[in-house]
């Protein structure tokens, strides 16, 4: 069953008003932070404050917990508090399968989320996708760029080899995987230019900052009237000509094979998973 990502939501946990008004947002998934958004002498009560936050009914929304990292005094303690409770746990900055085995050992059932944020995890992202706990990939893209040095383009250029060498990684072991986080969170246009370049490079959705920028995500991540229409004709065209003893098919002068028949049947499938989960 296809779980739609399209809009992941980044929320400082310890803003319990926030929390609670995200209860109505429509977006796919919350990042409930414990790291970057929440300032080191408030960490233990948000930690306690979120753990009966979590509860309750979040709807289709998947509650993904950001730990802190096993180098602070905080991210054991975090790893241990939301070894329940959560649909999934975040680890930032893993340059390594084995910081995914510490969160592993802390947290046994509970799927984990993988930060790629650092050169180190650049290189290594194959073998982290490859990690049998992992179930989904983050692209930290603002401190990726931090750590590079490289300078903030439209085009991202600085980031693109790590973006795809994340993306394939991530597509070769069947994980989830979503965009990093656009920073001007008042320029729609320039969102809207975001999304639609990491939607055409493959990835599931973008992680977001701010409410205002659920809508744009969401419309970009999702298949279009026209998707729909061209997976329905792309199939029913296929299906005739298998009918007809042949193996591909020709839909608007261009041709039809199975491997675009997969693409569409996805299509179609994601399109559902949306419109049941409300839209």
């Amino acid at each position: 069953m296809i779980r739609p990502y399209r809009s992941v939501l980044y929320l400082p946990a310890s803003n319990a008003r926030a929390l609670e008004k995200a209860r109505t947002l429509p977006v796919d998934a919350i990042i409930f932070d414990l790291e970057d958004a929440v300032a080191p002498d408030e960490k233990p009560a948000a930690r306690a404050a979120l753990k009966p936050a979590l509860g309750g009914d979040w709807g289709r929304r998947a509650r993904i917990v950001r730990i802190n990292g096993f180098e602070t005094e905080w991210g054991e303690a975090d790893a241990r508090a939301f070894a329940t409770g959560a649909d999934a746990v975040l680890v930032p900055k893993v340059n390594a399968p084995a910081d995914l085995d510490r969160a592993a050992a802390l947290i046994p059932d509970t799927p984990l989320w993988a930060m790629m944020e650092t050169a180190a995890g650049m290189l290594n992202a194959a073998a982290i996708a490859a990690h049998p706990r992992l179930q989904g990939m983050v692209m930290g893209t603002n401190d990726l760029a931090k750590e590079l040095g490289t300078k903030a383009r439209p085009d991202r250029l600085g980031l693109l080899t790590g973006l795809g060498l994340c993306l394939l990684a991530a597509r070769a072991h069947g994980r989830v995987i979503v965009d990093g986080v656009y920073n001007a969170f008042k320029d729609e246009a320039g969102l809207a230019a975001e999304c639609a370049e990491g939607r055409d490079m493959g990835f599931d959705g973008k992680t977001l900052i701010h409410p205002a920028q659920v809508a744009t995500a969401n419309a970009a991540f999702a298949p279009s009237e026209d998707d729909v229409t061209l997976a329905r004709r792309q199939i029913e065209a296929f299906e005739a000509a298998q009918a007809e003893g042949r193996g591909v098919a020709v839909v608007d002068g261009r041709i039809v094979e199975n491997l675009h028949v997969e693409t569409a049947r996805r299509t179609l499938a994601t399109a559902e998973a949306i419109a049941a989960a409300g839209g």
